[in-house]
């Protein structure tokens, strides 16, 4: 069939005026060239297959002709109002269908700027010639989009250690092909990955709220990171807080413990625990994002309970038995 203009346009064969319309509108403004001023050339000639793919599919008879004979069909179609001369592959007529100016069709479906500016200012035919000229004079066509959505989503600690994937059910405003607002809802999906930090953010491009005349608002997701009861994140590292008591300080223990991920974890310290002792286990914190494989230090800062009361009798073994320790 050579072009596929249903591709194209990102509609299926049986696709009704309505989301002929609600397509059009969405790619003609993402790939309009004054929204891409870094790459003008590809998304000038991604604009005029789109506006070609609508002026096709949206005229019945254009339409019609395409589905059983494919782009061929189009160019051998005769004029509108050519007395009703028969068309077809090998007909000998060419170049029957010439497509409008991208532009046009642009400046004619929403009305002359869909971007608060320049309303007044009509359609001008050329807007692909090498001057390179601005359509319509919408240059901060990237300045009328919304500031995006912020959201937080929290995370326990656990979720941030192994990573997760978590379904967010959104509802949103949007502009329909009539130019309605209505309310439509969307399950989006989040793959947080290991090692990732608080304020880590998540954009989901044009998700957020859409207005008439602007283009809808980016929906970003700023991870939040729960309170966890036993482990606390600095950094890369994680920090245990342990209670001795004074005989184990001195005298050597064993620190067991049940890490993010659900393993057992069993620490023999042999060194005399004095304030201030901090036990550090090399990479069993947190995974490290950028460094695949690799995670920073688990720290266990060591508190020691003193005895708030001792006989005379425990007093004096304690003598004895530190006598001569520096």
């Amino acid at each position: 069939m050579g072009v596929d203009y249903y591709n194209i346009l990102n509609v299926e064969k049986n696709a009704t005026d309505d989301d002929l319309k609600k397509s059009y509108r969405k790619l003609a403004m993402k790939w309009h060239p004054d929204k891409n001023p870094d790459d003008k050339k590809e998304a000038e000639a991604k604009f005029k297959q789109i506006s070609e793919a609508y002026e096709v599919l949206s005229d019945p008879q254009k339409r019609a002709v395409y589905d059983q004979y494919g782009e061929e069909g189009l160019k051998d179609m005769p004029p509108l109002g050519s007395g009703g001369a028969t068309f077809g592959k090998g007909s000998g007529v060419r170049n029957g269908f010439n497509p409008r100016n991208a532009e046009d069709i642009f400046a004619e479906f929403f009305g002359s700027t869909p971007f608060g500016i320049g309303s007044s200012r009509p359609a001008r035919s050329g807007r692909f010639q090498a001057d390179g000229g601005k359509f319509g004079g919408f240059s901060s066509i990237e300045n009328r989009k919304p500031p995006p959505v912020e959201s937080k989503l929290p995370c326990t600690l656990e979720e941030l250690y192994t990573g997760s994937t978590r379904k967010m059910k959104i509802s949103r405003t949007v502009v329909n092909a009539s130019g309605r607002q209505v309310h439509e809802s969307e399950i989006l999906t989040i793959d947080v990955k290991p090692g990732w930090k608080k304020g880590t953010k998540i954009t989901f491009s044009d998700k957020g709220n859409e207005l008439p005349n602007q283009l809808p608002a980016d929906l970003v997701f700023i991870i939040d990171e729960k309170p966890h009861d036993f482990y606390k994140r600095d950094g890369n590292d994680l920090i245990v807080n342990q209670r001795v008591s004074l005989a184990e300080a001195l005298g050597g223990t064993r620190i067991n413990l049940v890490t993010l991920d659900g393993r057992d974890l069993s620490l023999p310290v042999t060194d005399v625990i004095n304030p201030g002792y901090e036990l550090v286990v090399s990479r069993e914190g947190m995974p490290i994002t950028k460094e695949p494989g690799n995670r920073g230090d688990l720290k266990i800062k060591f508190e020691v309970m003193f005895p708030t009361k001792l006989t005379p009798e425990q007093r004096e073994e304690l003598k004895r038995a530190l006598v001569g320790v520096k």
